[in-house]
């Protein structure tokens, strides 16, 4: 009986791992965590969004004598893409302002990671919102713009 619900419990886990990067778009960056957040910050200034965080993780992890490899999490926006979103959906306004995070991995490997909106949309029930696609262009735009070499 103990057996079976280990086994239960790990097979949710497996689950829960396998599902917790949905909705994600990850671009792998030939720069440095630093470097690629500051071109996307740059990036997101330029085209006139507003920056409301950048937070360190990393930084927040030294705090508290642990450690983390560099994790960086950028916090923008602006009301002309988000209020349209969240009049579609409300609910939608617990994932706005946008997100981006960069982070290295275990192998040294930087990425660029992101929600997709279409994601977002489809998870408040509004897959067909228009300002969904307008959304989607400009986060590709601008993170493709920040890894590119």
């Amino acid at each position: 009986m103990m057996f079976r619900a280990a086994a239960l419990l790990c097979l949710m886990m497996v689950s829960l791992t396998a599902t917790a990067a949905d909705g994600l778009i990850l671009l792998k960056s030939p720069h440095s965590p630093t470097a690629t957040m500051d071109k996307l910050e740059a990036i997101v200034e330029e085209k006139g969004l507003n920056v409301f965080a950048r937070i360190d993780h990393a930084k927040g992890a030294q705090s508290v004598g642990e450690s983390l490899r560099p994790t960086e999490l950028l916090i923008f926006g602006n009301p002309q893409g988000g209020t349209p979103f969240m009049q579609c959906a409300q609910s939608a306004g617990i994932d706005l302002p946008l997100k981006a995070l960069v982070w290295q991995d275990d192998s040294g490997q930087v990425w660029l990671g992101y929600n997709d909106p279409q994601y977002l949309a489809e998870r408040h029930g509004v897959a067909d919102c228009p300002v969904v696609r307008n959304l989607s262009g400009a986060l590709e735009g601008m993170t493709k713009a920040a890894v590119a070499p």
